[in-house]
């Protein structure tokens, strides 16, 4: 039995055993009803078996016709889906996505990187950079304003994400050039446990925890100086003399305009910034957009759920 039948042909003969009339089956599919015939006919020759027992009044299935019937509809079926899966995918690849961040990752020409890296991927889709409040740590992902986003680790209900690590960077910690510690080439943490701090919204949750250094202080609370949703109000704040801040070291140049100054600190663990997405979202762009990531940083993919 030769194997190259054409979805066409599978098209007329279903039509046909449903109509159980050519006539019929040819309007049904916008062909002539001479054209429909010796499409059938052609079909038979091929199979090497009749599919219709026909006469002047009726047209009925052979057993040959019977037997091929519902596999004949389950290839239509699976190639509309198929095709339905195709067309999707397309116009993934020529859609948006919008990727959220707090503080601006283009830090040693990361941005440009994973830009590269995922229009070779996708050449025709779109990427919209979209900058989020500090009073959501997830940068947009938590309430679906973004597909994906660049986030400082830990981010609030981890669970939910899945992420790729990007960037890992020393913390510092900023301060007025007035400060007592400003002279100093670095900082120990300790030296900074009685110092008031700037602190980000509580709504960052685990995060506000994160840049006040709650596990390296053996207990003892923080004293917040003032809150701050922006890198504009932390730098008011710091000239103001309200308090101190740890920071990754990439985002230094955001407060460093004058009259701040930024010093290593030791007694902390670095920083790190991921790009992340929700767990289980598997649209290609996403999927894109998270290997070029891994890609342009040159790291493994971390975090929960990355598969």
């Amino acid at each position: 039995m030769a194997m190259d039948v054409h979805g066409r042909d599978l098209r007329y003969f279903v039509a046909v055993a449903e109509e159980l009339h050519f006539t019929r089956a040819a309007e049904r599919l916008f062909v002539s009803q001479p054209a429909l015939s010796k499409q059938i006919r052609a079909l038979e020759r091929q199979l090497g078996a009749d599919l219709f027992e026909r006469d002047r009044r009726d047209v009925r299935l052979t057993a040959v016709g019977a037997a091929l019937l519902p596999y004949a509809r389950r290839m239509l079926a699976d190639w509309a889906a198929a095709s339905g899966a195709v067309e999707r995918a397309k116009a993934e690849q020529q859609a948006t996505i919008v990727v959220g961040m707090s503080t601006s990752p283009g830090r040693g020409g990361l941005l440009p990187a994973i830009r590269s890296r995922f229009s070779e991927t996708c050449p025709a889709a779109k990427v919209e950079l979209r900058q989020v409040s500090w009073t959501d740590s997830s940068a947009g992902l938590a309430d679906g304003s973004v597909d994906a986003a660049f986030v400082w680790l830990p981010v609030p209900d981890e669970e939910r994400y899945a992420w790729v690590v990007v960037a890992e960077e020393p913390r510092h910690v900023a301060l007025p050039d007035t400060h007592r510690l400003a002279d100093r080439p670095e900082v120990d943490f300790a030296d900074l446990l009685d110092e008031p701090f700037i602190a980000i919204p509580e709504s960052a949750g685990v995060l506000r925890d994160y840049w006040l250094a709650l596990d390296a202080r053996a207990g003892r609370p923080a004293l917040i100086g003032a809150e701050a949703a922006s890198a504009d109000e932390t730098y008011e704040a710091l000239v103001d003399g309200r308090g101190v801040c740890l920071l990754a070291a990439g985002n230094a140049p955001l407060l460093t305009r004058g009259g701040v100054v930024t010093r290593p600190v030791r007694g902390v663990a670095p920083s790190r910034l991921a790009l992340a997405w929700l767990a289980g979202d598997r649209r290609p762009l996403v999927r894109a957009y998270a290997e070029a990531s891994r890609l342009a940083s040159g790291r493994l993919v971390s975090g929960r759920r990355t598969g």
